[in-house]
């Protein structure tokens, strides 16, 4: 039965459209009441959502099959991130999908308050043609300070460039070396930036260190008639003390995009013609929110698969150049989980997790996630996450451990699984990263598991191939690959034989039947 994904705001079809591509059932029921859904989200593994949804410790505690909440945009204001580590609930985001849209709507309420366009056009509807008393200021030579110099000040940075103007920033968590590739001449403190700047654009998150960031202070050492723009976070200027510096004529004008309440029908400067209101549209191009829309369903999609979610808010952090080393080994990790609780009849009671070659020193925790994952799926009904993969280990009395080995044979890379003493390996094979097993139980192969295969372990000797193709014949299964595996000092042989066609219990009988000694027969389905 395939997953089950609750979308309850409105996201673009072209993200619908990706998660059922790939065999997902996605449901989509707007203006859902809270009772509503707390009513409908245990039967959904997955739930996207953008601002108008609340996901409330209550939503989680009824969560009971959820695996991942998405959020098609950047903030996560309205879900409790909290109560859904402690559930093992990932929570991610979309946060690279507006920030083009962002910047130019950053540089769009710049160039409209230095040219007093939203004024200009207010006296047109009216009417009026009053070319004198709109007279604006160019962009070119004049010096713009940024304060957040991350991927929107960054882009914010580029455009302005290309205005001709001069760039001036604060940002203490920005590389000098980011800095001077951006062409900005980096300050270290707040207080040098603002006597210098004729316009002043913020771009950082909302913390207690940036909330009232600009207060009076702050205003009266600025230019006489600045220009102010906020497209970041509301709260950053302290609303009411900018309206008293407007009212004053010290801040020549100001464009706000966000705003501490949502909302926003009335404030302090609601009543200035030249400061510019926008109702948070900067993410509202067709292009943000198909963005938005398609990351959320391929990182959904990538959480339910157990892949790496790169945007995950609680869990560790993966650098980019590990997590394209062991992004591609989840995979791997939950298809040999999921061999591993074929080959036995009871959980195992510890699981140790080996990398080798080159993962060595990566982060090992979506590996063990992964295995657990594919571990329990046969045994549990458990969902597992790197969130919560230590606390479903310990419920079900699994001692997890992970260890690094330099020597990965003749492999650039490996991970090997061993539950209870039973061994499995796997590395990764072609352009297409796909898994290959390259030992188990000790014994020597290289195949990449099909959906059903029958691995078979007896003393080698003459003839037992034509035994078992024949069974197999005459009950219409097809043999599509085969290896033969061999351990050192053993007598015994390995078959692993991706089959097409269903085993049947008859099958099964004559083939220990007609190999007498046959020690052991498991029937693997992924």
């Amino acid at each position: 039965m395939s997953k089950k994904v609750l979308v309850t705001d409105k996201l673009s079809d072209e993200g619908i459209e990706v998660l059922r591509d790939r065999g997902y059932e996605v449901d989509v029921r707007l203006d859902m009441t809270e009772g509503d859904l707390l009513e409908t989200i245990p039967a959904y593994e997955a739930l996207i959502v953008r601002s108008a949804t609340s996901v409330t410790k209550e939503v989680l505690d009824r969560a009971e099959n959820l695996k991942i909440i998405g959020r098609a945009g950047v903030t996560t204001d309205n879900i409790d991130i909290v109560a859904a580590t402690d559930a093992g609930v990932i929570v991610c985001n979309a946060p690279t999908s507006n920030i083009v849209s962002t910047a130019e709507h950053t540089m769009a309420l710049m160039l409209a308050a230095a040219g007093c366009v939203p004024q200009a056009n207010a006296s047109m509807k009216e009417g009026k043609w009053e070319r004198n008393k709109f007279i604006g200021t160019e962009l070119f030579e004049k010096t713009l300070a940024i304060f957040g110099l991350g991927r929107i000040g960054g882009l914010v940075a580029e455009r302005a460039r290309a205005f001709g103007m001069n760039l001036i920033g604060y940002d203490p968590y920005c590389r000098p070396e980011r800095a001077e590739a951006l062409g900005v001449e980096l300050f270290s403190n707040i207080e040098e930036v603002l006597p210098l700047a004729d316009f002043i654009t913020v771009h950082m998150p909302k913390t207690p260190d940036t909330i009232d960031m600009f207060g009076p202070d702050e205003f009266a050492a600025m230019k006489d008639g600045v220009i102010l723009v906020n497209t970041a976070r509301g709260g950053i200027y302290n609303v009411k003390s900018l309206a008293d510096f407007v009212a004053a004529g010290k801040i020549g004008a100001a464009a706000i995009d966000m705003y501490e309440v949502e909302p926003c029908l009335e404030s302090p400067l609601h009543e200035f013609d030249n400061v510019i209101l926008t109702p948070r549209i900067g993410a509202a191009t067709r292009e943000a929110q198909r963005r938005a829309a398609v990351q959320i369903a391929e990182y959904v999609a990538a959480g339910l698969e157990g892949s790496l979610v790169p945007t995950a808010l609680n869990m560790t952090p993966v650098a980019p150049e590990a997590a394209s080393k062991v992004g591609p080994y989840v995979p791997a990790c939950q298809m040999m989980g999921r061999i591993l609780a074929q080959l036995s009849t009871s959980l195992p009671h510890t699981l140790c997790i080996t990398a080798a070659g080159s993962l060595v020193g990566t982060d090992m925790s979506m590996l063990v996630a992964g295995a657990l994952s594919g571990l329990l799926s046969y045994k549990s009904d458990s969902v597992v996450t790197p969130v919560n993969a230590e606390a479903v280990a310990n419920r079900h009395g699994i001692s997890t451990t992970t260890a690094f080995e330099y020597d990965a044979h003749e492999y650039a890379s490996m991970v090997r699984i061993e539950a209870d003493g039973q061994e499995i390996s796997a590395m990764l094979s072609g352009p297409s990263a796909t898994p290959r097993i390259v030992s188990l139980l000790g014994y020597r192969l290289d195949i990449a598991p099909g959906l059903t295969s029958l691995v078979f372990e007896y003393p080698d000797a003459a003839g037992r191939m034509g035994i078992i193709g024949t069974i197999l014949g005459d009950a219409g299964i097809n043999i599509t690959t085969m290896q033969i595996g061999e351990k050192a000092d053993e007598s015994c042989v390995l078959v692993y034989m991706n089959i097409e066609g269903e085993i049947s219990d008859e099958v099964l009988a004559r083939l220990h039947e007609e190999i007498s000694d046959l020690q052991n027969l498991w029937v693997i389905k992924l």
